[in-house]
């Protein structure tokens, strides 16, 4: 069963979407800004784990950890780089 993240602000779910869909387009992924999440199976297909629609049961953790990764990696890289960019403004 898939886990809903649920944020501590509401408002902010749209704009974590947003940020999510632009990084992944930095990364060369087609990403359609209406549904980023998305973009998870294309990640996976590039990784060549068998991501699909509807129940993923028999994909293991560590598979699973692999695209969550990939994404989640490249978000934290750019939030990184926002911050340090930030830094040596100030």
């Amino acid at each position: 069963m898939a886990r809903r993240r649920k944020y501590i602000v509401p408002e902010a779910a749209r704009g974590m979407q947003a940020f999510k869909a632009n990084v992944m387009k930095q990364e060369g992924y087609n990403v359609n800004p209406e549904r980023p999440d998305d973009v998870k199976y294309e990640v996976a297909k590039e990784l060549g784990i068998p991501l699909r629609q509807g129940d993923n049961g028999d994909l293991s953790t560590e598979s699973a950890g692999h695209i969550g990764g990939k994404i989640g990696g490249s978000m934290v890289r750019e939030l990184v780089r926002m911050a340090q960019d930030r830094l040596s403004k100030q």
